[in-house]
């Protein structure tokens, strides 16, 4: 499955990079996230909030409710492929949670398995992604890497997200440029404005 993966993520990454206009049509969206690898199917929550024109932070929990749940904060670079509508995007972030993890006993072929490890790692992501009727519908993949508290050193998942757009972009662009008029009419020196107002009277 990972072999089939990466070349095309590389291979998508490489068609749509001639794109370097500005991306997304939301600035806050928040929804549900169903994640699947060779360990576990989770289901959790995810936000993403834009903090620059074309960056967002992403947060995802998730849990299997039985053996694995992780906490994930992701920094991701957003470009289009057609319009703000449809883009891919790609980036990488940090993991904690609480796993499963499998020891392999070479003398007697057997599999012991632990729960409940306290697990740490990095994380990559890329994927793609359209917004609708207010509503985003993402698939990614996420490879995760272990730091500590596991002994398999590497994990893929697959994910598909839906989250509603909560702030728009144009909204959120309209209240950034609303703050940087305010902070320069705050800035503007006293006598500046008195001899405005001076030449206004004349």
């Amino acid at each position: 499955m990972i072999q089939k993966i990466i070349p095309f993520i590389l291979l998508l990454f490489f068609v749509l990079n001639v794109s370097q206009s500005l991306a997304q049509r939301y600035g806050t969206a928040v929804g549900l996230r169903l994640g699947s690898n060779d360990f576990s199917r989770t289901i959790g929550i995810t936000a993403q909030q834009r903090i620059l024109q074309n960056i967002t932070i992403e947060g995802i929990a998730q849990s299997d409710f039985s053996r694995n749940t992780t906490l994930h904060v992701l920094l991701e670079k957003h470009r289009p492929i057609i319009s703000k509508r449809f883009n891919y995007y790609y980036g990488l972030g940090y993991s904690l949670g609480w796993e499963e993890s499998n020891i392999k006993n070479p003398a007697t072929m057997e599999i012991i398995t632990t729960y409940g490890n306290t697990t740490n790692g990095i994380d990559l992501i890329g994927g793609i992604e359209m917004t609708i009727l207010n509503t985003t519908v993402a698939l990614d993949y996420k490879p995760n890497f272990n730091m500590s508290g596991r002994e398999e050193f590497y994990r893929g998942q697959i994910g598909v997200s839906v989250r509603t757009v909560i702030v728009k972009s144009k909204v959120q662009d309209k209240k950034r440029r609303q703050r940087a008029r305010e902070k320069r009419r705050k800035n503007r020196t006293p006598l500046f404005e008195g001899l405005r107002e001076k030449f206004k009277k004349n």
